[in-house]
């Protein structure tokens, strides 16, 4: 491995003890050279024991280098650009504190920059459930809890690629330092913040790529699997996300994308989809498909508040 680029693996964290331990110790089970990578944590606000956790990650005489930072100023993006500002290396790797990545994310990482030239990555995403999920759940309403699994088959990510429905989360990513550089970094009024669901900072700053022309393919070697808490398998947790990411991402849209047809200012092809899926959740409902209605209607709050920031921006 001699020659291979450095990694910079950063994490936003705020009293997650446990899970975060859990993710220093998947980090440090790496099949990849201590001194290629390091991890750089940002604690955002936490109350719990969360700076023992990574002193205790950094003390480990198998540890590559361990980095605490505090960030005082609320909210995910803050924490994640006060880490990029600190980055030295080739390739930055993101992912959370309540995720463990396979032993072989790094080495599928790097070998995927090597092997295809791409500026960003989307690893694969799979479930850590606490609890077993509800009937009415389907693989189509993952992404709400930040686990879209897409598939075994390497694809390119962007709009003229076979990979177009892969949007890059903070999850499981990785890009090369310099296009940070070029871009900058995370949009500091979008992004996880305590006691909102709002969500986009991830999508603003993947629109940014493709937008300055660079180049992304999902890779599904790199796996990662995200802990899936018991209290978010609820119905109202899925409407509350979904019809704040529909006015995330009908903003992002406004501002990034222009060519697209639209009717009273929403793209036309958001109106045929929310009637086929009127006439699903209709026929699912008369079938008794509990889980098919659901996901529908689901998707109707989500048209629901793409049209409101549509229409109030």
């Amino acid at each position: 491995m001699s020659g291979s680029p450095s990694v910079s693996v950063l994490i936003a964290t705020k009293d997650r003890e446990r899970l975060l331990a859990e993710t220093l110790a998947a980090l440090l089970a790496q099949r990849w050279p201590r001194d290629r990578y390091e991890i750089l944590v940002a604690d955002n606000g936490s109350t719990d024991r969360t700076t023992d956790v990574v002193e205790a990650a950094a003390r480990r005489s198998d540890a590559p280098r361990v980095s605490y930072r505090y960030i005082a100023t609320p909210g995910k993006s803050h924490a994640v650009n006060a880490l990029l500002d600190e980055v030295t290396s080739d390739l930055v790797a993101l992912t959370d504190d309540d995720v463990c990545p396979e032993p072989d994310w790094l080495s599928a990482l790097v070998s995927t920059f090597g092997e295809t030239g791409t500026d960003f990555i989307a690893g694969r995403i799979l479930p850590r459930w606490e609890a077993e999920p509800p009937h009415w759940l389907s693989a189509a309403l993952h992404g709400v809890l930040a686990i879209p699994d897409n598939g075994d088959q390497r694809l390119i990510v962007g709009p003229d690629g076979d990979g177009r429905h892969v949007i890059p989360i903070g999850a499981n990513m990785a890009v090369r330092m310099s296009v940070v550089r070029h871009i900058g970094g995370l949009r500091h009024d979008l992004g996880k913040l305590t006691g909102t669901l709002r969500t986009g900072e991830d999508h603003e700053f993947f629109l940014r790529m493709v937008q300055a022309g660079y180049r992304g393919v999902y890779e599904p070697t790199a796996i990662v699997r995200h802990f899936v808490p018991r209290e978010r398998l609820n119905r109202s947790y899925f409407r509350r996300w979904l019809y704040q990411n529909g006015r995330d991402v009908a903003r992002l849209e406004s501002a990034h994308i222009r060519n697209v047809r639209r009717v009273l200012r929403v793209p036309r092809y958001l109106w045929r989809q929310a009637a086929l899926d009127a006439v699903s959740m209709v026929k699912a409902g008369m079938a008794g498909d509990q889980r098919e209605r659901f996901t529908a209607s689901t998707r109707l709050i989500w048209f629901g508040g793409y049209v409101r920031d549509s229409w109030c921006a």
